[in-house]
C-alpha cells in the first residue's frame, strides 16, 4: 500500500470494490489485489532479483470505505504502461479481470471502473477499413447498407445456415453476418459454416447481378 504514490498520465488506474476476510486490514488486502494483478507471487523467488520489480509492480495508492456497506472498500490501483501488450485487450484484462479474482485474501472483489490513458488506447488500430471501404467493395452509394444477423444464432446446422443466408442475400439484403456467439462448436464447424457461406453468397450474387457479403 503505498499512499504517497503519484499517478502518472500514462498510468492504467483500476477501482476495485473489495471485501476483506475477517483480520485482514484494509490497507493489506488493497496491496494484495494490486499485487497478484501485476508482479506479485505467493512467495518470494530468487528470480525477483532479475528484473525492477519496483518499476513494473501495480501499487494501491488509495483506499475508500463504500458509504453504507459494512467492511467494503474501494481499492485503487495503479499500473505502469510497460506492464501490459499494446493493442491487446485480452492481455490487459487476462491481469485485471482474469488473474485477481481467487486469493484468499478478499471475500469479494469486483472491478468497478477503469481509466484507459490515451498512451495505450492509441495502440489499438481500430477495425482494418471503414463504410467507405465497405460501399467500395459492395458498389452501394447513396444509400443505408442492409444487412442482417442469421438467426437463431446458435443450432443450426452448416447447410441450414447456408440455406439461411442465401435467403437472406437473394431477397435483397447487401450483407448477412454470424451473430457474436458463433465459432466452431459441433453443430457447425467453421470450415463447414463457410464452405456454404460461400456458395449462398456466390449463388445470390449470380442470380440477383449484384455484389453481396457475408
Amino acid at each position: 500500500y503505498t499512499p504517497e504514490y503519484k499517478t502518472k498520465d500514462t498510468d492504467i488506474l483500476a477501482a476495485f470494490r473489495m471485501t476483506p476476510q475477517p483480520g485482514v486490514p484494509a490497507e493489506e488486502a488493497g496491496a494484495a489485489v494490486a499485487a497478484e494483478s501485476s508482479t506479485g507471487t505467493w512467495t518470494t523467488v530468487w528470480t525477483d532479483g532479475l528484473t525492477s520489480l519496483d518499476r513494473y509492480k501495480g501499487r494501491c495508492y488509495d483506499i475508500e470505505p463504500v458509504a453504507g456497506e459494512e467492511n467494503q472498500y474501494i481499492a485503487y490501483v495503479a499500473y505502469p504502461l510497460d506492464l501490459f501488450e499494446e493493442g491487446s485487450v485480452t492481455n490487459l484484462f487476462t491481469s485485471i479481470v482474469g488473474n485477481v479474482f481467487g486469493f484468499k485474501a478478499l471475500r469479494a472483489l469486483r472491478l468497478e471502473d477503469l481509466r484507459i490513458p490515451p498512451a495505450y488506447s492509441k495502440t489499438f488500430i481500430g477495425p482494418p477499413h471503414g463504410i467507405q471501404v465497405e460501399r467500395d467493395k459492395l458498389n452501394k452509394y447513396g444509400r443505408p447498407l442492409l444487412g442482417c444477423t442469421i438467426k437463431p444464432k446458435l443450432g443450426l446446422s452448416a447447410k441450414n445456415y447456408g440455406r439461411a443466408v442465401y435467403e437472406c442475400l437473394r431477397g435483397g439484403l447487401d450483407f448477412t453476418k454470424d451473430d457474436e456467439n458463433v465459432n466452431s462448436q459441433p453443430f457447425m464447424r467453421w470450415r463447414d459454416r463457410f464452405l456454404f457461406v460461400a456458395e449462398a453468397l456466390f449463388k445470390s450474387q449470380a442470380e440477383t447481378g449484384e455484389i453481396r457479403g457475408h
